[in-house]
């Protein structure tokens, strides 16, 4: 009997030892359950082929050559990947919508003497729950937000608190992609459904009853959209700054931003779209600084005249609960540490509804 769930966070605390998703390597590769392994039982080739012939010829032929191509890469699976496991093992199984595909698979593992089950719905039920989840409810968690001018090098900070077991929500490592025009990371970004997935999963696994430490972001970072429910949270959640002067907030982000502004020619392509929104003048003497070499000084440039206008106009335009400053010195390890414990005080400060 396939198994539901009530809930997002019930699905995620299923207490099943392996997920597995036997939906084809691109299916899975859009977005999956957190955790999932892929063993398909239909490769994407194979996909095509059984659905091409189940509308151009017969569904009958379609499901005669489907269940031969399922029980071969089932049978092979199960000889390559899983023949290590005992029989207590438990796994949990879903394909596109709970049919065929996981059906057979379940049965086939549950002949061997595994206590396997499928989620009823599969993977389009999993969508139902993280929708409602992101998009339908409010959420239950209390975020405050890390504010400051760009290169304030709260995303560090994130990192540090979380390592002295504040909450934290890093939604720029989950999206792959540090927030900002210049702001791509090797790899590329997540999907939106598979940004979705590792958000939702991220925010299930904090306790409601504690404050969640989040950096403030736009209602995009890179090309992945915020759910409304984490946008409705993030624009309401009071706001700690971050504060460093200039000269501090320049050192940092040529230390972290050497990649890009090492590659003269990506920079540039990047930096062309801002002609119109700042003008020839402003550009060409940021290509100046490029074509020189001079990071520090192409770095402070764009603070003084994009980044730092772009903040302070959207400041005026939303009001916001400021509980605090943080002053930080030098943006390094001990300098973010003391700013860490200043954070964690302001916090504990902070009543909870």
């Amino acid at each position: 009997m396939a198994i539901s769930f009530a809930s997002l966070p019930d699905l995620y605390v299923h207490g099943f030892d392996t997920v597995i998703d036997v939906r084809s390597p691109a299916e899975h590769a859009e977005d999956h359950l957190p955790g999932a392994v892929n063993l398909p039982v239909l490769d994407d080739e194979e996909r095509a082929r059984v659905g091409t012939i189940y509308v151009q010829e017969s569904p009958f032929l379609a499901r005669k050559l489907g269940a031969a191509l399922v029980f071969r890469n089932a049978a092979n699976a199960i000889e390559q990947r899983l023949s290590h496991h005992e029989g207590s093992w438990r796994p949990l199984i879903y394909c596109w919508r709970g049919g065929q595909r996981s059906g057979s698979f379940t049965w086939m593992l549950q002949q061997i003497g595994w206590r396997a089950d499928v989620v009823e719905g599969g993977y389009r039920t999993y969508r139902r729950l993280v929708k409602r989840y992101l998009y339908d409810d409010p959420l239950p968690h209390r975020m405050v937000a890390l504010d400051g001018f760009t290169g304030t090098a709260k995303t560090d900070l994130l990192k540090v608190l979380k390592s002295r077991g504040v909450q934290v929500l890093d939604l720029e490592d989950l999206a792959n992609h540090r927030g900002s025009l210049l702001g791509a990371m090797p790899g590329g970004q997540p999907s939106q459904k598979g940004f979705e997935s590792v958000l939702a999963g991220a925010l299930c696994a904090l306790d409601p009853a504690y404050p969640v430490v989040v950096e403030a972001e736009s209602s995009k970072i890179g090309e992945r959209i915020l759910p409304p429910s984490l946008w409705v949270a993030l624009k309401a959640a009071p706001r700690i700054e971050v504060q460093a002067t200039i000269e501090a907030r320049t050192d940092y982000l040529v230390q972290a931003y050497d990649d890009i502004l090492s590659d003269a020619v990506v920079l540039r392509e990047r930096l062309e779209y801002l002609r119109q929104r700042r003008g020839h003048e402003v550009v060409d003497g940021w290509f100046e600084l490029i074509n020189a070499g001079n990071k520090a000084g192409v770095t402070r440039a764009l603070m003084e005249q994009h980044y730092d206008p772009s903040y302070l106009k959207s400041r005026k335009a939303h009001v916001m609960q400021v509980i605090g400053q943080v002053q930080v010195d030098q943006l390094d390890g001990s300098g973010l540490e003391a700013a860490a414990v200043r954070v964690e005080k302001m916090l504990q400060r902070l009543h909870l509804p």
